[in-house]
């Protein structure tokens, strides 16, 4: 047998898992990070701990493997997306790493905007002017952090996202790359051309700064023995932001099948074919995955609240105490004309509206708990619907199905009634670590354990498949009340 580590890279922690050619978990680790907030909107991590999270999760993982270490034939990485890492040629770090939720960059944002570049930046990167991405964070750097704009001018900084940073240690220095799935969340990578925007690059007014080669998703990124906990070096295989490896792991490898990540917020991805689509509608066009002799592209939009609603009203209005036994009382009642509209930081793509809170609206004397969380619950599924419909559109291409993950997927109610409002089918897997999946599926791809993705894709396990239902009008019908409820906003 012959297996892959792969290295899952996360904003709260690190998670380590052996894979086997058929995909099966054989063991894993995992050792928690810590994010600082220096300031109100600043979110940074510490770029050696996230290093040193890589190497202790793998040191836990590893004693839980019953099969011989020197069977580990590569290394995959999956990692959070968008943020920024500085450091000098000898691997020290230059500034703390700028985490993608970090606000820092507003300000760089609005002025790119003030000066008409949006529609500029969208036609060559795919990607909205937001503080999300990568080069807002830099641009703020420079201008503002004497160290790093040293650093930068003196041609002395390497800039990598979070897989070339860990690439770069783990390799001491000998590798110096990136994939093209992170290079597309930069807002400095074209679509078109796949490398590096040079004109966008200097009307950033940051030529100077040094750039990761790109390589497809799976690809020979260089050796290493993890600073010895391997004993023997091995290739790394494959590297994939993670929402895109998750897209991988859902097994979206062809045109209409779309992933949706329900946890706090939602990260919606559609597999859009071989063609990339133009940004619209608060869409954001991007590189699914890419490898040696195929690239797939897709869209993806962002839902900011849509399990933090529910916690909201159990955590901070105290309706109920267990989420289980508030289902099962829900379930019984239909919504009773109460919607809630989860604007607590403005309602995202597509409607981008920010009203200035959230709202429960259609109350009445006879509106009960149970109407009130059973609205939080369908409000996710009228977002994730809006976001489908303005994919839809925009790719000319059908939702076929919608595969889910997160911490929600637990909840029955919502994956019937996501169902019926999409008219589509939804699935869940039986695997839980689906990034960690879809980097090890790239990297057993690259060395040759499994003939193709689609081939790997037939071993997966579906735990749920859920059809739409008796509930399709009822739930059409409401989403028809939401939508005029929005338009109100």
């Amino acid at each position: 047998m012959q297996y892959v580590l792969a290295i899952d890279q996360g904003t709260s922690g690190t998670k380590a898992l052996i894979f086997d050619a058929k995909g099966a978990i054989c063991a894993k680790g995992f050792e928690p990070l810590q994010c600082s907030h220096p300031r109100p909107g600043f979110v940074e991590q510490d770029p050696d701990a996230l290093y040193d999270s890589v190497l202790r999760a793998v040191r836990r993982c590893l004693p839980r493997f019953d099969g011989d270490v020197r069977d580990i034939s590569g290394v995959a990485i999956s990692n959070q997306r968008e943020t920024v890492v500085l450091w000098e040629q000898d691997g020290t770090p230059i500034v703390p790493a700028v985490s993608w939720q970090c606000q820092r960059s507003l300000g760089i944002c609005e002025r790119l905007l003030e000066k008409g570049l949006a529609s500029h930046i969208a036609a060559r990167t795919g990607l909205l002017i937001d503080p999300y991405f990568s080069a807002s964070k830099l641009i703020w750097l420079h201008e503002n952090d004497a160290k790093a704009r040293a650093a930068i001018d003196a041609g002395r900084a390497y800039f990598g996202t979070v897989d070339s940073w860990l690439l770069y240690r783990l390799t001491h220095g000998a590798a110096y790359l990136t994939d093209r799935t992170n290079a597309s969340r930069t807002m400095l990578f074209n679509l078109q051309t796949l490398d590096w925007d040079r004109e966008l690059i200097a009307e950033f007014d940051l030529t100077a700064l040094r750039l990761p080669e790109i390589r497809p998703c799976a690809s020979h990124f260089g050796m290493t023995d993890l600073d010895g906990v391997l004993g023997t070096a091995v290739p790394v295989v494959s590297m994939i932001g993670d929402s895109h490896a998750a897209a991988v792991g859902e097994g979206c490898l062809t045109p209409g099948l779309a992933k949706a990540t329900i946890g706090t917020g939602s990260s919606i991805m559609m597999n859009v074919g071989a063609s990339q689509r133009s940004a619209c509608d608060g869409l954001v066009s991007a590189l699914c995955f890419a490898t040696a002799d195929r690239v797939d592209y897709a869209m993806e939009g962002i839902i900011v609240s849509a399990g933090s609603t529910p916690a909201w009203l159990k955590d901070q209005l105290g309706l109920f105490s267990d989420f289980a036994a508030a289902e099962r009382a829900f379930s019984e009642y239909d919504n009773g004309d109460v919607y809630l509209i989860p604007a607590f930081s403005g309602i995202g793509c597509p409607h981008w509206k920010y009203p200035g809170g959230a709202q429960i609206v259609g109350l009445n004397f006879s509106t009960s708990w149970q109407h009130i969380v059973r609205a939080a619950y369908e409000s996710i599924a009228y977002q994730i619907k809006d976001v489908i419909t303005v994919m839809e559109r925009a790719a000319q291409v059908s939702l076929v199905e919608l595969f889910l993950d997160g911490g929600l997927v637990q909840r029955p109610f919502l994956l019937q009634y996501l169902a019926d409002t999409l008219d589509r089918p939804v699935s869940t897997l039986e695997i839980t670590e689906i990034s960690a999946s879809g980097a090890a599926a790239l990297g057993l791809l690259q060395l040759d354990l499994i003939a193709s993705l689609d081939a790997h894709r037939k071993d997966r396990t579906v735990l749920r498949h859920i059809e739409p239902g008796i509930g399709r009008a009822r739930a059409a019908s409401n989403h028809e009340t939401w939508l005029n409820w929005i338009a109100r906003l």
